[in-house]
């Protein structure tokens, strides 16, 4: 199956974006596919802002994205764009990076004021980076996104049954096998 590369672009350490992300890489999992997880915030600050090149963190993130065959890209919205954090790893990777690759644009937020901020902020720029196909993208408000106290995630029906049929469509384009959306999605620990 394919090699997928999980890219979190939240700054916290308690992201519902990330922990988001994580329980999609286990979907992704369960279809055949090898998922690596990359949070942006584990890359070193200095290396990130003052677009060191040469630092093996950037060096590292570089390869995964080249060695990967999807990249399924997640990102909080603030103020109408994806994160800082994600645009300053982004601006480092090499201008094609994504030449042939499948990607997933997902963002959580707010507000449904933020909704467009996949098809108008992010999906430009992955399509700049060469994207062969970019899937489908979803966007999942924060309320709809709860981490009980033991670390399991429950995402609202409505959005948990979006984001299953998103994430198949990514995995079908990559090639791999998929669950019916209908099948609970987000219901286990995170």
């Amino acid at each position: 199956m394919a090699t997928v590369l999980s890219v979190s672009g939240s700054p916290s350490a308690t992201s519902r974006t990330a922990r988001l992300l994580r329980h999609l890489d286990a979907r992704l999992t369960a279809q055949g596919h090898e998922v690596i997880p990359l949070d942006v915030r584990t890359v070193p600050a200095e290396a990130l802002l003052g677009a060191d090149f040469r630092h093996p963190e950037i060096v590292r993130a570089t390869a995964l994205v080249e060695q990967a065959d999807g990249v399924v890209v997640g990102t909080p919205v603030y103020k109408a764009a994806y994160s800082g954090l994600l645009k300053s790893l982004l601006d480092l990777l090499p201008q094609y990076v994504l030449t042939g690759k499948t990607v997933l644009p997902l963002a959580t937020g707010g507000s449904t004021a933020h909704v467009l901020a996949i098809d108008y902020a992010l999906r430009p720029v992955l399509s700049s980076m060469g994207a062969a196909h970019i899937a489908p993208g979803w966007f999942t408000l924060d309320k709809d996104i709860t981490v009980g106290d033991d670390g399991s995630l429950t995402v609202a029906p409505g959005s948990a049954e979006a984001l299953a049929q998103v994430t198949d469509q990514f995995s079908a384009a990559l090639g791999g096998r998929t669950t019916p959306a209908r099948t609970t999605l987000l219901a286990a620990t995170g």
